[in-house]
């Protein structure tokens, strides 16, 4: 706008155009106002990242949840007896009573290895996508003969001829194929075991096999197993590693794996390129606290398992966050660039005009929050950024009265919103590189402001 009158229009009119302290205090009030807008901005984020969850949740639960899986476990009934002392009035005399109670034991394999194979993609909804993949496990691997000496049950007592299988797994709804195990070139297949679900320490599903024949069971001879399964799940897939010697090989077509769970992949046995990965585990029993086997009921070993988890590095959502926390300094610095013109060249810039830039600075976000569901996060980026940098560069044409200024302001916010854009996109040198950037804003700062007379202030 024009130079500042000399005729005095009113005291505090004066005071606002002449003393920088007042212009200080004036823009700190806005800036306090804009963090208004900007509180909002980050709650509708919010708002929309949690619709997202709950359509994700929605997909997956149509199409498969997350897969945990462990077994087989042998499952062998045995018998135990307890005795009671009954008086019985006619002989004057106690009388013991032995009363058969029916228990099992749990077996883990010998070894056991795990093949998986997994096909993953993106699925939309809206505007939302999740991660969903086709799984399909091969599984093998070796049972010794059960020891039922260290409970010191008598092998009459052991009911061989029950003996079942067990495998215990989340996302039943999500298995593709019939589940049948051969084990001693006999095939068993199995079914959901509901009812006894509750029995056990955690709440996995449970598949349990028909009766197995005594001669494809364990007994003096080591007996080998095999058995596929295909899953459609999302989001995550982990084993448990119940045999004495567990290993695991995983491949899948997804570029962004995150391994989870109590163990890592080994040092060689982990490779991503942008095909997919690769990865394998290698897990002892000496390596987890739990035995090969367990007498009454399977112990909860659900924290033991390890696996992949299908993410999005940074989704938009998470990046709109991200980018709405630079918002208080995006909003102090373009201030601030306005203030040292101001301060400066002399020119006079009313509140309101300061709002307006705030304003501009606070739609940049509501813009990049709104194209980023339809569109790729840097694109909105871009032209959210083009957007709201035109605009006040334009405005700023209409304040300052020249061009010199506007592209300076211009080329301030350019450089402003790609130094914050580089920071996003960053994950392990995020505050290095904010850190220095910082630094270097205050260091230009500092030696333009040395040119402004305080003392008039």
């Amino acid at each position: 706008m024009e130079q500042i009158p000399q005729k005095q229009t009113g005291k505090f009119s004066h005071w606002l155009r002449t003393s920088i302290t007042a212009r200080m205090i004036m823009i700190k009030i806005l800036i306090l106002i804009l963090l208004i807008p900007l509180a909002f901005i980050k709650e509708l984020i919010r708002e929309r990242e949690y619709r997202q969850k709950d359509v994700i949740s929605e997909i997956n639960s149509k199409w498969g949840n997350n897969v945990i899986l462990y077994g087989p476990i042998l499952k062998v009934p045995y018998k135990t007896y307890k005795e009671t002392s009954i008086y019985n009035e006619a002989n004057k005399s106690y009388e013991v009573q032995r009363e058969a109670i029916l228990n099992y034991g749990y077996f883990f394999p010998e070894t056991l290895n795990v093949n998986t194979k997994v096909n993953s993609r993106e699925k939309k909804r809206n505007n939302f996508k999740s991660v969903v993949f086709t799984s399909e496990f091969d599984i093998d691997g070796t049972f010794t003969q059960p020891n039922f000496e260290i409970k010191k049950i008598k092998k009459e007592d052991i009911l061989w001829e029950q003996t079942t299988l067990l495998i215990k797994t989340t996302n039943l709804k999500g298995i593709k194929s019939d589940v049948k195990m051969k084990i001693n070139n006999s095939n068993y297949a199995f079914e959901a075991s509901f009812i006894e679900k509750n029995n056990y320490a955690n709440t996995l599903d449970i598949l349990e096999s028909s009766f197995i024949k005594v001669e494809d069971l364990p007994i003096g001879k080591d007996r080998n197993f095999n058995f596929k399964l295909a899953y459609n799940g999302s989001e995550s897939i982990e084993i448990v590693p119940i045999g004495k010697i567990t290993e695991a090989q995983m491949q899948s077509n997804w570029v962004d794996p995150s391994f989870i769970g109590n163990f890592l992949p080994q040092n060689d046995g982990e490779k991503v390129t942008e095909n997919g990965f690769k990865a394998n585990w290698k897990v002892l029993q000496v390596n987890r606290s739990f035995a090969q086997q367990s007498f009454n009921s399977i112990p909860n070993i659900t924290s033991y398992a390890f696996g992949t988890k299908f993410i999005f590095p940074i989704d938009e959502y998470q990046k709109n966050e991200r980018t709405a926390k630079y918002g208080f300094m995006v909003i102090a610095l373009t201030f601030l660039f306005f203030f040292l013109i101001q301060t400066l060249s002399k020119i006079h810039i009313h509140p309101f005009q300061y709002l307006m830039i705030g304003i501009a600075l606070t739609m940049f976000y509501t813009l990049l929050i709104a194209i980023s569901e339809h569109s790729s996060f840097i694109k909105a980026y871009i032209i959210a950024g083009s957007a709201v940098i035109g605009l006040i560069t334009l405005y700023s044409k209409s304040i300052l009265k020249n061009f010199k200024f506007p592209i300076l302001i211009g080329t301030s916010l350019l450089a402003l919103y790609s130094f914050i854009f580089v920071i996003i996109q960053m994950e392990n040198y995020a505050l290095l590189v904010g850190s220095i950037g910082l630094f270097v804003i205050l260091a230009i700062v500092m030696f333009i402001s040395r040119k402004i007379d305080w003392q008039n202030g």
